[in-house]
Order: C-alpha cells, then structure tokens, then sequence
C-alpha cells in the first residue's frame, strides 16, 4: 500500500454548515438559512411568509411553496445553518488544530452570498473577501494547501426569488462574476478550486421521490445541470487565463451501485444507474460534452434542453484538470420487490445483506471505493481526490471529557486502506479530505449528534453549548497516519 510522496491528507467543510455569522459583515442570506433542524426521521423544513403575514413550513425534499410565499426566518423555529460551529470566529483555533494533526490540505467552501450578498450585484462585498483571505493566509502560515469549492449548495436567495435560480441563464453570468473575483483575489494563496459540490445530486436526488418524480422536475433538473455545466466550463477556462498555476476539479457525489441479482434486467439497470447518476455529470466536466446515453435519459423524460452551439463549444473549452467525489456507501438496485430497504438519506435502494449499516441506514463498503476510484480512473485518466468521506455517528463525551471513537478510526482506517490498494492497481491518487475533519451541522438532517470529526465541538442539536473544541481519540490516530504518510494506520 503506498501513497505517493507529496500525498494530500486533510480534512473538508462546507461554509453553510459550519461558518455561521449568517448575517454578519454583509453577507446575504442563502436558502440554507432558512432551513429548520430535523432528524433521520424527520424532515428539515423551510419556513416561508405570505404577503398577508402568514406563515408556514414546507419540508425541504419534496415540498412546494405557496404562490407568493417567500422564504422567511420565523420566530419559533431553530435555524442550525445560522451559527454552524461558528467557525467565522474560530477559524484561527480550528486551523491550528488541524496543523497539529498534520493536514497538508483543508477543503473548505467559499459562500457566494458572503461576496456578493444578492449575487446580482457589480461590486464584491470586501468584508467578505478579507475573510477569506485571512482564513488561506492562515492555512498558508501552516503550510496547509486549501481546496476551495466555489458552490456548495448556497447560491443566493435573491437569485432563487428574483431570477428563478438555475433555471435561468442568466445565473450563469451571476456566477462568472463572483468565481472571477475569486479567482483574481485569491491568486497566489489557493491553487486548487473545485467549481459545484456534488453537482449531480440535482438529478440523483430525483429518484428519492419514486414516483412522484415528475417530467417537469427532470426537464427543470437537466436544465439546470447544463446552465452549472456552462458556469463550470466557464470558470475552468477563466481560472488557466488569470493564474496557469490554478488547478479547477469537478465534484461528484459518489455512489457505488450494485445489481441485486443476476437477471439481466438488474445488471442493465445496474448500468444506467451509472450512466444516470455517476457518469452523466463527470462526462460533461471530464470530456467536454454529453455522453452518448444522454439522448436516452432526456427521450426517457421529454427533456428539451436549452443548449446553443457555444455552449458545446464552452463545455469543449472547459474541461477539468481533476476529478473529485464524496464517497459514503454503496447502494444495491434491482427490479424485483425489495425486501429490506437501505434507509440512508442519499440511498433509498435494496440493503445489501453482506453489509453492515450505520445508525443512518449506511452501508459500510470500503471495497466499493476501491471499486469506484478504479472505474473513474479508467474512465477519464485524470488525477483523483477523496474530498468527503467519513462516519457520522452519535459520540459520547466521557466524565474526565476524553471521546473514544473506535468506531470512526475503524471506518476511515478501512476506507484508506481500500484507497491504498487502488493506488497500487494503477490509480492516480492525489488527496484524501475526510469530511467533517470538526464536527458540524449535518447537511441532511440538521443534527449535531451525527458526528464525522476527529474535533469535538460542544453543540447540540438544540443550538446550546459552548463551542468548545475537544480533541476525540481519531485525532491522534489520523496524525500518526498522516505523519506516515498512510503506513500506519
């Protein structure tokens, strides 16, 4: 098992999870902002008000806003996304902390609204970009190589409310402003920027809803996959113009897809699971234009696309340098009913029976990552990075305050050392962030207790607690894996 010298480790965050500072020094608010906490068994909701002054919530997957509501923070909810784990002031300690595990690397996301706060604006909000810089000249003093998404599931409600979002064309031009001034401020303290976080969930999370999955959603899905492929495009050829040194990656949400059985009908729906929901996405960013399948997918669905000849030549023209992905679980598909049903909140398929789960209903398949960096490596032949991978789980602190997380050194150690072995097949492996590296506010649920950090920090799923940042038992057991460059672990 050899990891290559010069090897990335680290660990990855998302701004809206865990920054906080939700309106502070200008930033604008996101449609994050306006979602309430939830559990693994109840929706996250989000809160709206009518012009006549009432108001209401609508759960966030599925839900259908009123005509002429508008989203709206109420009284009587808890908004976890405000405070996050306010990492707004803590950025200096939490770095540190993971200078002392050893990172070489910290993902994180930049909030578009924190730069422009409607997202339509001419002029950047300099309060914002002096908090980034400070944060990357931080990493910098640590010698820790940011990886900067540009978008992670935060576009500006103004631009949801005033311009419909990503099914507007006109985002696209939005978004070309605000990735050129980081771009332009930034050069010289980042060098690697990833364009949209898991980009392809937007058709993938359609299959959640079964058959509520309507022809309008996928139209207004593809859609807005190719207006985001354009800006991606776009923002790979501005970044090689304004530094040659930039490096722009894809960001994939990563699933490995099982056939349930060997009836021909479960391998062929096996394939299109891929083909859907894996490979239609990393195509685009990855070879600069539709895969021959994407004229079944949009036959399937009467998906028109508004596409023009120079967009197919900006996707040609913007291909990524890297290709990234999260990596959780696998998931198992087939045709025949389905006895035993996964439960995770991206998976809703058959559960494999030679897999263990977690609290969350997900599967624990280390092979599968090797699987999947082995598939997408001969895919597209070029450099891979794990950016989200990890446990989350319910951790308890002990009376003398020490965290012992046997269960998440056991998953990461496991996934690592799959990672290893692809490495040695051939596979070009350039960096691992595990995600969460410091607790935060789940994406999906809103909940604290569902914990992936080797950092403890002292919030529960009510908003109360101290903020205090406790080190867990997996934070010296990744510092020995990074000082060994993945030898021990």
């Amino acid at each position: 098992m050899s990891f290559k010298e010069g090897f990335y480790w680290g660990g990855a965050t998302a701004a809206n999870q865990c920054e906080g500072a939700w309106n502070e020094d200008g930033r604008g608010p996101a449609e994050t902002d306006m979602l309430t906490a939830g559990s693994n068994h109840s929706p996250r909701m989000l809160t709206y008000q009518m012009p006549d002054g009432t108001t209401g919530a609508i759960p966030r997957t599925g839900g259908k806003l009123p005509e002429g509501a508008k989203l709206a923070v109420l009284d009587g909810y808890y908004y976890p996304n405000h405070d996050g784990i306010d990492f707004y002031h803590h950025y200096k300690e939490d770095i540190a902390l993971m200078a002392e595990m050893g990172f070489t690397m910290f993902r994180m996301s930049i909030s578009w609204s924190r730069i422009f706060p409607r997202g339509d604006e001419i002029e950047p909000n300099q309060k914002g970009i002096e908090f980034y810089r400070n944060v990357f000249k931080e990493l910098k003093k640590y010698n820790i190589e940011p990886l900067v998404t540009l978008h992670h599931f935060d576009t500006p409600l103004y631009l949801e409310e005033n311009y419909d979002g990503w099914n507007n064309r006109k985002t696209i031009e939005f978004f070309d402003r605000y990735a050129k001034v980081c771009f332009e401020e930034y050069k010289g303290l980042v060098k690697y920027w990833l364009t949209f976080n898991e980009i392809n969930n937007t058709v993938m999370f359609l299959e959640l809803f079964g058959d509520k999955a309507t022809k309008e959603g996928y139209q207004r899905a593809y859609q807005q996959l190719h207006y985001q492929f354009i800006a991606s495009a776009h923002a790979v050829k501005m970044a090689h113009a304004i530094d040659p040194d930039y490096h722009v990656g894809c960001m994939i949400c990563g699933i490995t897809f099982y056939p349930g059985t060997s009836d021909p009908k479960d391998i062929l729906l096996n394939r299109h699971a891929w083909e859907k929901n894996i490979f239609y996405c990393g195509d685009v960013q990855s070879k600069g234009k539709y895969p021959t399948f994407a004229k079944r997918l949009w036959k399937e669905q009467d998906v028109q696309l508004d596409i023009t000849k120079q967009d197919e030549q900006d996707l040609m023209e913007g291909c990524v340098d890297f290709y990234t992905f999260s990596y959780y679980m696998s998931t198992v598909v087939t045709t025949h009913a389905i006895e035993d049903k996964a439960g995770g909140n991206f998976s809703m398929g058959a559960k494999n029976p030679y897999l263990k789960y977690s609290d969350w209903g997900w599967a624990f398949d280390p092979e599968g990552l090797k699987y999947y960096l082995e598939m997408i490596y001969d895919r597209y032949e070029k450099p891979l990075m794990v950016v989200e991978n990890g446990l989350g789980a319910v951790d308890k602190v002990e009376e003398d305050g020490s965290i012992h997380d046997d269960y998440r050194i056991e998953y990461m150690r496991d996934h690592i050392k799959e990672m290893g072995n692809a490495i040695d097949n051939g596979v070009d492996l350039i960096a691992y962030t595990s995600w969460g590296c410091i607790d935060l506010v789940s994406a999906g649920t809103g909940e604290m207790k569902k914990r992936y950090g080797m950092i403890y920090v002292d919030k529960d799923d009510e908003g109360n607690g101290t903020f205090e940042r406790r080190k867990k038992d997996s934070f010296e057991w990744y510092k020995k894996v990074i000082q060994s460059n993945g030898k021990i672990i």
